[in-house]
């Protein structure tokens, strides 16, 4: 019978390197290249009904054209809490009020902006790499407290250490080719 704490889960692992992955292509989505994107907005929300709430919660996002996002607001008496919302976020985006409607242009964005992109998009990707080495470090601690009690033999260590160790350069160059196609979609003129 064995319990949580007699046997490496790598599964777990993998899992939570994924998880890692995930929140950086998250934190991507929301970097502006210069074309329109539903998910730039993601990081915007907006003060309703007494709580903060998703854009996505309150309005439909469209793209109908490449330098143009589209918002209808569900509430009339949310548009302007909407459209404060976007202009006072980081983006730079000025909304274009029509009724319920929303236009969002999609300015240029100038190189000295795109070099700002980049080193957020570089930013990102070293939290992403410390979260990967923070499993990594979490693995190795339960393969050094299974091999001290007696749960696992010195050669079952040194396996599974192996893994663990491919498992997290496998992320990190997951992370490196992720980061590489974003960069080049930001410096994209």
């Amino acid at each position: 019978m064995s319990t949580e704490e007699d046997y490496l889960d790598t599964d777990d692992l993998e899992r939570r390197m994924n998880g890692a992955i995930s929140a950086f292509r998250h934190e991507l989505a929301s970097l502006r290249t210069g074309r329109a994107s539903a998910t730039m907005l993601d990081p915007i929300t907006v003060e309703a009904y007494g709580a903060q709430m998703p854009l996505n919660q309150v309005a439909t996002i469209s793209v109908p054209e490449p330098r143009l996002i589209s918002l209808t607001v569900w509430d009339k008496s949310m548009v302007s809490a909407v459209e404060k919302s976007i202009r006072e976020s980081s983006l730079g985006l000025n909304p274009v009020v029509e009724g319920t409607l929303l236009r969002i242009p999609i300015p240029e964005l100038n190189a000295e902006r795109r070099q700002e992109l980049v080193k957020v998009a570089h930013r990102y990707a070293e939290q992403a790499r410390v979260a990967a080495r923070h499993v990594r470090r979490d693995g190795m601690d339960t393969l050094k407290r299974l091999e001290k009690s007696g749960s696992m033999s010195e050669d079952d260590h040194r396996l599974y250490a192996d893994e663990v160790q491919e498992m997290t350069d496998r992320t990190v160059a997951s992370i490196d080719k992720i980061l590489s196609e974003k960069e080049e979609e930001i410096t994209q003129v």
